[in-house]
């Protein structure tokens, strides 16, 4: 089985903030994750990612809340994203 391109979804607002999320369902976890999903989902500010959950290879789920990475929790792709949605608009409110 080759991976498989589930989502990928691609913003730009008018004033140049961009938000970007890519899923995929793979054939094996990407260690040290046990789920078949590789993900990367970015909220882009002035050229600058400000928000990002992914699953790096040899971190596994974790996301970034500007220059701080923290453990990530992964349930679905659903949730996943509604987490993501949250954690931009949280950035919205205080930035």
């Amino acid at each position: 089985m080759k991976a498989e391109l589930i989502t990928q979804f691609k913003d730009i607002a008018t004033n140049g903030d961009i938000i970007e999320m890519v899923v995929w369902h793979v054939p094996t976890p990407v260690p040290p994750t046990t789920h078949h999903y590789k993900y990367r989902l970015v909220y882009i500010v002035d050229n600058k990612r400000v928000i990002g959950f992914d699953n790096e290879r040899g971190k596994g789920d974790h996301k970034h809340w500007g220059d701080v990475e923290h453990p990530y929790v992964f349930n679905d792709i659903d949730t996943l994203i509604e987490d993501f949605l949250l954690e931009v608009d949280k950035w919205k409110s205080v930035h």
